[in-house]
């Protein structure tokens, strides 16, 4: 699977999140987000998904391509082990 890896990450990198809604927790979609300076910690980056700042996460997966996020949320969400 295809992951942006954090560390070599810097502001302005494009990435693409499979994003649970918060309202309606069985419903996920995938977004564009945007690598950005953390507002408050010049150290440190945020995520800029949905006009919002989004602390990341050790356990965020962000994607390069909205290929490889459908690909891994086809995986995540549809395989049911069918051969």
């Amino acid at each position: 699977m295809d992951i942006v890896d954090i560390s070599s990450a810097k502001p302005g990198d494009e990435v693409f999140v499979i994003y649970r809604n918060p309202h309606v927790p069985t419903v996920a979609n995938i977004k564009p987000a945007e690598i950005v300076a953390h507002p408050k910690d010049p150290n440190a980056l945020a995520l800029f998904l949905n006009e919002t700042f989004h602390v990341i996460e050790d356990d965020d997966a962000l994607f390069p391509t909205s290929e490889s996020a459908q690909k891994a949320f086809e995986g995540h969400f549809f395989d049911f082990g069918e051969e």
